[in-house]
């Protein structure tokens, strides 16, 4: 089996799905998706990001089902009962740990690394269903593939460490073969899938461009869409087709949720006096029905109605009047039992999540690299009022773009990063790294309060030694080597320490701006040689994790060693020599 066996999974915050390649190596690859809903009469590309689980926290179902059978439910099951809907978000702008916890839909908590794993676990085992069902059931195991998992650029290193070990414990791969499972940048597989769509595959009336891969130089941004994050990422086109990063990482939490959002605060100042809030503790799967419906309506730029829910006329009727909840608020009415929402109601709604993308683009913008597109993808990318909001603002100056699948665009792309991970020929650091190492004491150089004493004299601690730079290009798998010998001469390990500041560079690792990231040890059992002992350690960057790999030279024992970005113990006996 070859290395074209591939299966990624786009794990969103609203929407979730998967696309595999089963084709043979030397041909082209050519990405299949799968199509959700089909119980409920719908065929879409993505499922619902929604998890049940039961009253013992035991996963009972995922998606379109998961939903159903919440709305369904009776009110007293659902409050006993698990539901989790847009979790992915409790990743977003922190320091992310597998002892998060976080809450369900009506309140109660659980552990977030057991509801990601139970995620991925359901996702892995209906793509080897699908595939299996489609190669005459031959059956397959999760180590014939070759499985990539996509992430917001804007993570931090914790998140894609997080999302790893939840990947492990659902079973996608195991210790040990880790190598089958890579972590792809949404924004990044998104510009892998539209660089080589033709000029028809964008909505878009101007058919005579060139597929994006044939035209070397051309610079462009990605704006991925999503539900809960905007993530941007900007390329230009090498000659080999391949695409260097000209921009490091950028975007915020301004996606589609927040229109969601606005339109629930709206709902709630209709239906005033406890109302809406009386009715959301009382009937959950109603208001799940209603913000689902709420997706479709925020697709297209116009007025919209709703049949209001049972439910909450009921609820609303035993304080007044229906009629009287309308009365004094605008761009809204009440009419045989239907709410109707006027177009410029409507618009109000995607105000903020707009400013807010409208920023982060012109940030990157301003600092005049030679764009000539922008490009949408991803789910919210599908609403009239974003794109038309693009175009007005960008327009005159850069090509906006949308392919026509623009939800489907991060899941192609990532088969084909699976395939080939140097099409990312380069990346931008996002900070400058580095570790902390010691020295000998010079006085002239020295602050005195780092000095310690060891048996080989005077040293100075908590230096910070520079592997790479804020905004410096890493070209793909770039690795850095550097040799560390231990401070005392019966040292029997050594402990690496990471660090990583915005600022370009530290003189001590408790400068101001700097941060721990990660740690490791390695163990250097045999102390013969003193403190004459190397150990090599080798940095990969370029990479969309950094990973690093240690070899003690005397015993030649090697480790290869993911840097632990979750935990973050100061931890103060790392003292070697560089």
């Amino acid at each position: 089996m070859g290395e074209s066996y591939i299966i990624a999974i786009d794990l969103g915050t609203a929407f979730s799905g998967y696309a595999y390649n089963m084709t043979p190596r030397h041909k082209e690859i050519s990405p299949h998706v799968k199509r959700w809903g089909l119980e409920q009469g719908l065929d879409t590309p993505k499922a619902p990001t929604c998890l049940l689980f039961d009253r013992q926290q035991k996963f009972q179902s995922f998606g379109y089902k998961a939903r159903d059978t919440y709305i369904k439910m009776k009110a007293a099951e659902a409050k006993q009962s698990y539901y989790f809907e847009n979790f992915k978000m409790s990743l977003y702008g922190k320091r992310a740990s597998t002892e998060l916890s976080i809450a369900s839909v009506n309140g109660s908590t659980m552990k977030a690394l057991m509801v990601f794993t139970e995620a991925l676990r359901f996702l892995k085992d209906d793509a080897l269903k699908t595939i299996s069902t489609n190669s005459n059931n031959h059956k397959f195991l999760p180590s014939d593939f070759t499985w990539v998992l996509t992430v917001p650029a804007i993570w931090d290193d914790s998140a894609k460490q997080f999302m790893r070990e939840a990947a492990t414990q659902a079973g996608i791969v195991s210790k040990g073969s880790e190598e089958k499972l890579l972590i792809a940048l949404e924004p990044e597989a998104a510009s892998i899938w539209c660089k080589k769509l033709p000029a028809d595959g964008f909505l878009s009336d101007d058919h005579n461009r060139t597929a994006l891969q044939k035209t070397p130089g051309t610079q462009y941004i990605v704006v991925d869409c999503g539900g809960g994050t905007i993530d941007i990422t900007v390329h230009e086109v090498l000659r080999s087709g391949a695409l260097k990063e000209l921009h490091k990482a950028s975007g915020n939490d301004m996606g589609g949720q927040i229109v969601d959002r606005k339109f629930k605060e709206f709902l709630r100042e209709i239906f005033c006096d406890g109302v809406w809030d009386e009715f959301e503790e009382n009937h959950p799967g109603e208001v799940q029905k209603l913000m689902y419906n709420f997706t479709f309506m925020k697709q297209v730029d116009q007025e919209a109605s709703f049949s209001c829910p049972y439910n909450l006329v009921r609820t609303a009727e035993k304080k007044k009047n229906i009629d009287d909840f309308f009365d004094k608020i605008k761009g809204v009415s009440w009419s045989d039992g239907s709410v109707q929402i006027s177009q410029e109601k409507m618009r109000s709604f995607f105000e903020e999540s707009l400013s807010g993308i409208t920023d982060s683009l012109r940030e990157i913008l301003k600092t005049n690299i030679e764009i000539k597109y922008i490009l949408l993808v991803g789910g919210y990318a599908l609403s009239k009022v974003l794109r038309d909001h693009i175009e007005s603002q960008f327009g005159s100056r850069y090509e906006v773009l949308c392919p026509h699948l623009p939800q489907e665009a991060v899941m192609k792309g990532a088969v084909m990063f699976g395939k080939d991970r140097a099409v990312i020929a380069s990346r931008k650091s996002g900070f400058t790294y580095g570790f902390s190492y010691s020295e000998r004491f010079d006085p002239s150089k020295h602050r005195e309060d780092k000095k310690f004493v060891t048996s080989e004299g005077n040293w100075c601690t908590d230096l910070f030694g520079k592997m790479v730079e804020i905004d410096q290009d890493v070209a793909f798998d770039e690795t850095k080597e550097y040799t560390f010998s231990p401070v005392e001469p019966n040292q029997i390990a050594m402990r690496m320490r990471f660090f990583r500041t915005e600022r370009a560079n530290l003189t001590y690792i408790d400068d101001w701006g700097a941060e721990q990231v990660g740690q490791f040890l390695v163990d250097m059992p045999d102390t013969t040689g003193g403190s004459a002992r190397q150990i090599k350690m080798e940095v990969i960057f370029g990479n969309t994790e950094i990973t690093a790999k240690a070899t003690d030279l005397l015993s030649n024992s090697e480790g290869k060693v993911i840097i632990d970005f979750t935990s973050n113990r100061d931890i103060r006996d790392n003292m070697f020599k560089s």
